[in-house]
């Protein structure tokens, strides 16, 4: 395939399709240029921010590691049409997704690509997503979480790009995903070359499957209609404050009042368990430490009593840099009785805990 390049109507040049020497140049590329990567064709304002390139496995470096601003995760998995190893690519981007999952802690993969973010930014992983995404800060809380949750249950997307995909691979792909509970999908990235111009010409296949396929007993995604339904009931009955609409994702903060540190309410449906919960998120991990140690000095005998038959957790390592107080109800359901428990729960802890945090204004 060859296409035409003019200027202002004139002096046309036909260019033909170039070839990838090395499939390290196109992973390169799409670091440098997130935006080739054509996920705005299943959401119109969905882009990919590549974290990583050479991502550590136990079974290999991933070629590139992303996310959106979802929370999501993309093990983007290169191949040039030359190569013998694109027949196992699908299985191989499969295996890289299995291995994070499975052999992943949730503080040394954020360490890992909070590193090299630093070294080829010279600014931290929280901020460059805020830059990147142009958000605020407690929206970068939400992407991070959302990345803990989907990197603890294996909620890992997957994106094969290649120079060029035989039929055979869509064949593939439109199989899995029709399926499966996966979500892959595959992109040619024709390129072309004009002086000192590069062209290319993405191609996404397998988003159309997903658009109007249902998949039997699929699981419900921790980010769904259901979730925004229970939150704004639980609101709806808690005593009149400024609370924010909730979103349909699996928690739902309440501010202290305090810069960095909030209530919330969690829902783990893959776990069926529920969390009220008290969370610190200055930028020293050693202040949410001491924090969370000056609560639980003073106040731990007064919560196991009020809350008795409920695991308490003072957790004051959670993630890289956070701490946090959590009151676990097991074994839920999403039903009355689990929305009154939550409510009365709430109510009692912010009582009981919100004294104790004006004193650390």
């Amino acid at each position: 395939m060859a296409i035409i390049i003019s200027q202002n109507g004139k002096n046309a040049h036909k260019i033909d399709k170039s070839e990838f020497d090395k499939e390290d140049y196109l992973q390169n590329y799409i670091h440098e240029n997130p935006e080739s990567i054509p996920v705005y064709e299943i959401e119109e304002d969905k882009r990919l921010f590549v974290v990583a390139r050479e991502f550590p496995t136990e079974s290999g470096p991933i070629d590139a590691l992303a996310i959106d601003k979802d929370g999501d995760i993309y093990v983007v998995e290169t191949k040039l049409y030359k190569n013998p190893d694109k027949r196992t690519v699908v299985a191989q981007a499969l295996d890289y997704g299995a291995s994070l999952w499975r052999h992943s802690n949730y503080g040394d993969f954020i360490k890992r690509i909070n590193d090299g973010i630093n070294r080829k930014f010279g600014i931290n992983f929280e901020d460059k997503i805020k830059d990147f995404f142009n958000i605020e800060d407690e929206q970068v809380l939400s992407i991070l979480e959302t990345i803990k949750e989907n990197l603890l249950h294996g909620n890992i997307k997957f994106v094969i790009l290649m120079d060029s995909i035989d039929e055979r691979l869509k064949d593939l792909i439109v199989y899995v995903n029709q399926n499966s509970q996966f979500d892959i999908y595959a992109v040619q990235m024709e390129y072309y070359k004009f002086e000192s111009y590069e062209i290319m010409i993405p191609k996404l296949f397998g988003v159309e499957v997903k658009k109007n396929v249902t998949v039997t007993n699929k699981k419900i995604s921790i980010r769904d209609e259901e979730c925004f339904n229970f939150y704004k009931e639980l609101i709806e009955r808690m005593p009149s404050g400024n609370y924010r609409q909730p979103q349909p994702r699996a928690y739902y903060q309440i501010p202290t009042g305090i810069n960095k540190i909030h209530f919330e309410w969690s829902l783990h449906k893959l776990s069926k368990s529920f969390g009220v919960e008290l969370h610190f998120e200055k930028p020293d991990k050693e202040i949410n430490k001491k924090l969370i140690s000056a609560i639980e000095e003073n106040l731990k005998n007064k919560l196991e009593q009020s809350f008795e038959g409920n695991d308490i957790i003072f957790n004051k390592d959670w993630g890289e840099k956070w701490s946090k107080i959590c009151i676990l109800k097991n074994n839920i359901e999403i039903n009355e009785e689990l929305k009154i428990w939550a409510v009365e729960t709430m109510k009692l802890f912010i009582n009981i805990v919100k004294p104790e945090l004006d004193k650390i204004k």
